[in-house]
């Protein structure tokens, strides 16, 4: 994964720290380094599973642990459960326009095709105002600790004071989550999940690397989707799949290198990225390797 490479034609001031992962032997960014945190995952349906789960009483219950004194299940029963997941369909009239489409009812497509994005939407969005008076105090404002430390999080820019309070309330939430949730219990011990401990390094991911979002796996989620919107020839779909690949990879590289080509771009008037207007028809790029190489 590392290799000898030194930009000599290039001075350092010059180059842009997102134009690439490798600059010098002296600056390679080891793994784990090199890696970011999964936000989607981990926000969408890591955290939102245990929680669930949880409020549904569908975790697993170790004896001699008793379900019945776990008061923060309050959706167990079929009725409320039901109830709340068509309050969560009822809300589409409530939502603005530029959602691409309601959520759909949390009770009856819960293990059948519910979407990560309806998942981080119910939990960080809809959540507080549904679960308002059915959880406990304790529990609820537990919860929002969650909420107010994940909305922050998945904001594209966050000052330094919201990341001192992102990294405070998310601290909070996990330490109350193992009082309030396994007390002590050695037969609770399953509910502390790696996401609960994930959950309080994303605040050091944020100025080792960025706000999560900016690299989380939303974006490939998305462009495999689109793909496979656009694979034709189910007969020998892979195939067919690799050459619509390869038509967007040479699209794309056309672009880079002739900007004009671009006509979304060059109506908006944006620069190539990383990249600086010096004047006089004249743009500074990133830099870049002269001669491509394995990886």
């Amino acid at each position: 994964m590392r290799h000898n490479i030194t930009l000599n034609t290039w001075p350092l001031e010059s180059q842009s720290p997102l134009s690439s992962l490798v600059w010098t032997t002296q600056s390679t960014l080891r793994l784990p380094h090199v890696v970011g945190s999964d936000i989607m995952h981990l926000s969408a349906l890591n955290l939102s599973d245990l929680m669930i789960s949880l409020w549904c009483r569908t975790i697993n219950c170790t004896p001699p642990d008793d379900q019945s004194t776990w008061t923060w299940a309050v959706l167990q029963h079929r009725e409320i459960w039901h109830d709340h997941g068509k309050a969560i369909a009822g809300a589409l009239h409530y939502l603005p326009s530029s959602f691409d489409r309601p959520l759909c009812n949390i009770a009856e497509k819960l293990t059948s095709g519910y979407k990560a994005w309806e998942f981080l939407l119910y939990m960080y969005g809809l959540g507080p105002g549904l679960l308002y008076g059915m959880l406990p105090e304790d529990y609820y404002t537990n919860y929002c600790k969650l909420v107010s430390g994940m909305r922050f999080i998945n904001q594209h820019k966050i000052t330094l004071s919201n990341l001192q309070d992102t990294c405070w309330v998310l601290c909070n939430f996990a330490e109350e989550f193992e009082s309030l949730y396994c007390q002590c219990l050695l037969t609770r011990i399953h509910f502390v999940r790696p996401c609960l401990h994930s959950l309080m390094h994303l605040p050091r991911e944020v100025v080792r690397l960025g706000p999560p979002i900016c690299s989380s796996q939303w974006t490939l989620e998305h462009t495999i989707g689109n793909l496979g919107e656009e694979t034709k020839q189910h007969s020998n779909p892979f195939a067919n799949l690799s050459q619509w690949s390869i038509r967007h990879a040479q699209v794309n590289t056309l672009k880079v290198m002739i900007p004009d080509l671009d006509l979304d771009r060059s109506t908006k008037g944006d620069l190539p990225h990383s990249s600086k207007d010096l004047g006089n028809s004249y743009l500074l790029l990133h830099a870049h390797e002269a001669e491509p190489h394995p990886l």
